[in-house]
């Protein structure tokens, strides 16, 4: 049951990341899901100490995931295009 916990969260995650970066509707389901799970893991790194999974969905885990998803999306479209918008 967890691993579709993680699947779900990570694509309200990466959908929401994707709205503040304004890219909705570019990547699909399957896209904002492994940029809310990446996302995750890169905020886990930089606020958490490593990690996010303490097995319990709270607003702060939310937000944490969401920073760690807006700047993996700054990072692609820094490499893409050159500009973090």
């Amino acid at each position: 049951m967890g691993i579709i916990i993680w699947l779900l969260s990570g694509a309200f995650v990466g959908w929401l990341a994707s709205l503040i970066m304004r890219r909705d509707g570019q990547q699909g389901f399957l896209g904002d899901m492994v940029v809310g799970i990446v996302g995750a893991f890169i905020g886990g790194l930089l606020f958490a100490g490593g990690t996010i999974n303490d097995g319990v969905i709270s607003l702060g885990t939310i937000l944490v995931s969401v920073v760690g998803a807006v700047v993996l999306l700054a990072i692609v479209n820094l490499a893409r295009r050159g500009s973090l918008r």
